[in-house]
């Protein structure tokens, strides 16, 4: 069984900032990282970015002391969509990379996101080293006074992840004539992502562009669409895109206002790298929480579908040791390792933006390639300490298994934070679908025990 963290969580170090995200936490964790990535004789470097909570000013400033007193040059990037710290965590050379985000959580919460020199996010292994060593006593490996290291915001980045981002896109292609409503979340790419686009040749309409330390994903962003629904709906636009706090996800809303996910964006995404000979593999990697309808519709032409734990570093972990280029979530978390080495929101969307333009026909027909079976999704909350072993359990699973076949599909996963239960199934049959979840529902619950739809 692994062990429990102390610190790290799937996606990096996160939490309520000033109580469990202290600036003592930060100034540590700037120590053990510089300490563990100080790698030869040459000159160490560091590039820290951040999105725009109130919390960042705190964290960064405590994790700059960290990284100079063990010797350390700081390069400060201010607000840069995590994709952007990857990216320049590669091209200037650093040894190490910080985001400082809680992507798209509330204002309150913060977290410390780290990539290695190639830009990937750190191995289980390394994480598990700077927990111990974290928690230890760091005093005697600081440096001399004459080795300390000195900070410098750096002007320039803005306009290299900019240029970046556009040249993911044929060179002849222009975005002229489409109306793009922009949701930034009032996030780390409020500045980056609208420049983006209006260089590209389209009209954009941005809102979520105004923050104010506090308002970051607050009735805007990727997980809380209605905003960008409305304003795409009252100017008419041909789409709408929302990314979320750092910019690492994205959705998509037609010209009706209707949302398009992940699923769908994955599919458009595959079908245009497919024609173009541009798949490095006849396939794509997904989720265990992506509907049937998109493996299916991959079958149909052709490509495959390889299924993960829930969460991004797991689908780039298959994507790196089986070859595939293109990866993703039904969240929006979409990984295109041409380009980068994480999810990037403004880079996936230029992609569909791409399949937009070359057909000319409206977002609704060309992200609208199959359609999503009946998911039902409910949780119950259970005081057993293994209710998956029990018998009653295990004949229910089966059964629900033996109903739907080959014509649906059952999930059923313990919270990792939480006592519950999650039971998931999808099928063509939306009662039969409801049953078996009924049913194995019943048989999780004991005495006192609750289930809640999701």
């Amino acid at each position: 069984m692994a062990v429990a963290r102390k610190y790290f969580g799937t996606d990096g170090i996160r939490g309520r900032a000033n109580r469990a995200i202290t600036p003592d936490l930060a100034l540590r964790v700037g120590q053990a990282v510089g300490l563990v990535f100080q790698r030869g004789e040459h000159r160490h470097r560091v590039v820290i970015g951040k999105d725009t909570r109130l919390s960042g000013y705190m964290i960064e400033y405590a994790l700059v002391a960290g990284f100079t007193s063990v010797g350390m040059d700081v390069l400060l990037l201010g607000p840069m969509p995590t994709p952007a710290v990857a990216m320049l965590t590669r091209s200037m050379r650093a040894d190490i990379g910080v985001m400082i985000s809680a992507s798209h959580n509330p204002f309150e919460d913060n977290g410390i996101k780290l990539f290695g020199p190639d830009g990937y996010k750190l191995s289980d292994d390394v994480e598990r080293q700077l927990e111990a060593l974290i928690d230890s006593d760091m005093s005697a490996k600081l440096s001399k006074s004459l080795d300390l290291g000195r900070a410098k915001r750096v002007d320039d980045v803005r306009a290299r992840y900019i240029e970046a981002a556009k040249l993911t896109l044929p060179r002849h292609l222009s975005l002229d004539g489409l109306r793009i409503v922009l949701d930034c979340a009032h996030g780390a790419a409020y500045r980056v992502a609208p420049e983006a686009l209006w260089e590209l040749g389209a009209e954009v309409i941005p809102i979520g562009v105004d923050p104010d330390g506090m308002n970051i994903n607050r009735e805007v962003g990727s997980t809380a669409p209605e905003a960008l629904i409305r304003k795409v709906r009252e100017v008419r636009a041909d789409l709408g895109i929302a990314l979320d706090g750092d910019a690492d996800r994205v959705l998509i809303v037609d010209e009706h206002g209707h949302p398009v996910n992940g699923d769908q964006l994955m599919a458009v995404v595959a079908q245009s790298w497919k024609d173009d000979g541009r798949l490095s593999k006849p396939g794509i990697v997904a989720t265990v929480m992506s509907n049937l309808a998109l493996e299916r519709y991959l079958g149909s032409i052709g490509l495959s579908m390889a299924r993960t734990a829930v969460g991004d570093r797991y689908v780039l972990e298959h994507m790196r040791e089986h070859g595939f280029n293109l990866g993703g979530e039904q969240s929006g978390h979409i990984i295109l390792s041409d380009y980068s080495t994480t999810g990037d929101g403004l880079v996936s969307a230029l992609q569909v933006l791409a399949v937009v333009q070359r057909r000319q026909r409206p977002v609704s027909e060309v992200c609208h390639l199959f359609d999503p079976l009946p998911q039902v999704l409910k949780n119950v909350r259970t005081t057993m300490r293994d209710p998956l072993g029990e018998d009653r359990v295990v004949r229910a699973i089966a059964a629900g298994e033996g109903k739907l076949g080959k014509n649906g599909r059952l999930l059923i996963r313990p919270s990792g934070t939480e006592p519950v239960i999650r039971v998931m199934g999808e099928g063509d049959d939306q009662a039969m679908v409801e049953s078996v979840v009924d049913s194995i529902c019943a048989a999780i619950e004991s005495k006192g025990d609750k289930v809640a739809a999701e």
